[in-house]
């Protein structure tokens, strides 16, 4: 039976993290002492010290020779039972990666650190911190890393439809990355360089920007140059073919060809670029850069005319799809759809409207680009991707390198092999060594409870997804979620307290992390954004609940 001591003790462990939350919301939203560029400052400060330094802290201190197997057990089972079950989903109602990715995180992938210690301490007892400290340690090491390798397959496989499509893919043998490719998430502008071996094998080169690109290729490629524009948070990019001696055009491969010689490509992908907002403080991205999650709008395409009259067409960065083909056995002919201001959405472009050396044209998001023939309409659509081995390497890849940037992933590391040596030969740290952590750790929570409520003055909305989706996403968060919990917590038998804190658990907010790599990645950002607020608000009421519920 919960005493009324108990729920005062509970509350002199959360009324300070909310204290601190308040405060900082205050000094932005109403006091204005803070301004968003002091707001990034602060908030790195968080993310690269603050946060990591108490994570060390606590794994440090964890004795990893004595897990509770029942309690890991029962938090593995469920994301695993969580994973299938979105996936079998996905299969049957042929909704795609993209929904599973936004409900695992949901469901699964709560503020574990800063709330779920302080919390599950004050209710359960000293031992729960142990138990906490277990799931941060999955957390960071199995399951964010499991969330950004889906992340970067999504992205992998955008990145091969847009530039690869159709069954064109399939002959990928080899990608390779540049060193300054660290990601494939779009916020940096990336671009493919392809070519065809003699046995019709492509390989293909992914670079961080042309202008990476030696200047000889691109004296005969397409040159990305940002111009100004009067779009809010936005930049048009102009991509711009320079009429040579030589016609120049792309196929399905991103081959350039030459007087039908075989040349390279450069392509751009999709660029995300936007204003300043505060959750890129926490971003992997060695620069912080913002963003209110608007995509860019419009892209402006530029296009030449060759030698013979004959308009020279590109892949849009909006979409990277391509625009005409070059007319080889090889490649089909085909014919796009674009958003015309006097013919509408559905117009054809044909060539003979092209007059000028140079034409714009704004393409929109839901442009179908492009409109196949019909003779070749179902071998075209169909879709294939490179071999399984050739994918897996670029995932790998990519999320070795971006982990490598992550400080959260060497403090996680650095104190699991810590705890493993001073358990095991009981070596205890050095006082000057111990002393410098705890003084950064013992302002950890405060401060990142202090970031939060920075993150959540500086968003334009609370609830960004709409009421129904933030109905449906706190469903998930705070019922669905305890409720997997509690069935894969009976199904491996654990009881007692331990049952009550796994499911209290499971009813915490949103972790931040899952936000972070949905707002790199562009994909349902609005969800995570009201998950971390509105939960966060909203979380204390709901884990009380669970607690005088459980403890009847």
């Amino acid at each position: 039976m919960i005493t009324s001591q108990d729920f005062y003790n509970v509350m002199c462990a959360m009324v300070p993290l909310y204290f601190a939350m308040f405060v900082a919301y205050g000094s932005v939203k109403w006091w204005k002492i803070f301004t968003p560029e002091q707001c990034s400052g602060i908030n790195r400060f968080v993310a690269v010290f603050a946060v990591p330094i108490l994570s060390f802290h606590f794994i440090s201190q964890n004795d990893p020779y004595q897990m509770d197997t029942r309690f890991i057990l029962a938090d593995t089972v469920s994301k695993v039972l969580v994973l299938l079950i979105l996936s079998v989903w996905a299969i049957v109602s042929n909704s795609g990666l993209d929904w599973v990715i936004t409900l695992f995180s949901v469901a699964t992938l709560p503020n574990t650190l800063v709330m779920g210690i302080p919390l599950l301490k004050a209710m359960y007892g000293d031992f729960t911190q142990s138990l906490m400290v277990q799931v941060v340690v999955l957390q960071c090491i199995i399951w964010y890393t499991l969330l950004l390798f889906l992340f970067e397959y999504r992205a992998a496989t955008q990145l091969i439809r847009n530039q690869f499509p159709g069954p064109a893919a399939a002959a990928i043998s080899k990608i390779e990355l540049d060193g300054d490719v660290i990601s494939l998430d779009g916020r940096d502008p990336i671009c493919t360089e392809s070519e065809i071996d003699g046995n019709g094998r492509i390989r293909v080169r992914i670079r961080r920007s042309t202008s990476s690109a030696p200047d000889s290729a691109l004296s005969s490629t397409v040159a990305l140059t940002p111009r100004p524009s009067n779009l809010s948070n936005a930049e048009i990019f102009s991509v711009n073919t320079p009429a040579h001696n030589h016609a120049y055009s792309y196929g399905d491969n991103g081959i350039a060809f030459a007087n039908g010689d075989l040349g390279f490509g450069y392509r751009a992908t999709s660029p995300r670029l936007s204003g300043y907002g505060s959750s890129d403080a926490y971003s992997l991205q060695p620069t912080p850069r913002a963003s209110n999650f608007n995509e860019m709008d419009a892209i402006t395409i530029a296009t030449t005319v060759n030698n013979n009259g004959t308009p020279v067409w590109i892949r849009s960065p909006t979409t990277g799809r391509v625009l005409q083909k070059a007319s080889s056995p090889m490649f089909p002919s085909v014919k796009m759809v674009w958003e015309s201001p006097g013919k509408g959405v559905n117009s054809s472009l044909d060539p003979k409207d092209i007059n000028t050396p140079e034409k714009e044209i704004s393409f929109r998001e839901n442009v179908k680009i492009p409109v196949l023939d019909q003779a070749d309409n179902t071998e075209a659509a169909a879709q294939q991707m490179p071999g399984p081995y050739v994918m897996l390497r670029l995932i790998l890849t990519v999320v070795g390198r971006k982990l490598s940037r992550n400080p959260n992933t060497y403090s996680s590391i650095l104190g699991l092999l810590w705890s493993l040596i001073s358990f095991k030969w009981n070596v205890g740290m050095p006082s000057l060594l111990k002393n410098s952590i705890k003084i950064i750790s013992d302002a950890g929570l405060g401060m990142a409870m202090f970031s939060l409520g920075l993150f959540m003055a500086l968003q334009p909305r609370i609830i960004a997804c709409g009421g129904k989706m933030a109905t449906i996403s706190m469903s998930i968060r705070f019922f669905c979620g305890p409720l997997m919990m509690s069935a894969a917590s009976i199904a491996v038998q654990l009881k007692g307290v331990r049952l009550h804190a796994a499911i209290v658990q499971a009813a915490l907010p949103q972790g931040i992390v899952p936000f972070v790599f949905a707002r790199e990645y562009g994909l349902h950002p609005d969800i995570l954004s009201t998950g971390v607020i509105f939960g966060m608000l909203v979380s204390l009421p709901v884990t009380l609940l669970y607690y005088i519920l459980l403890g009847l």
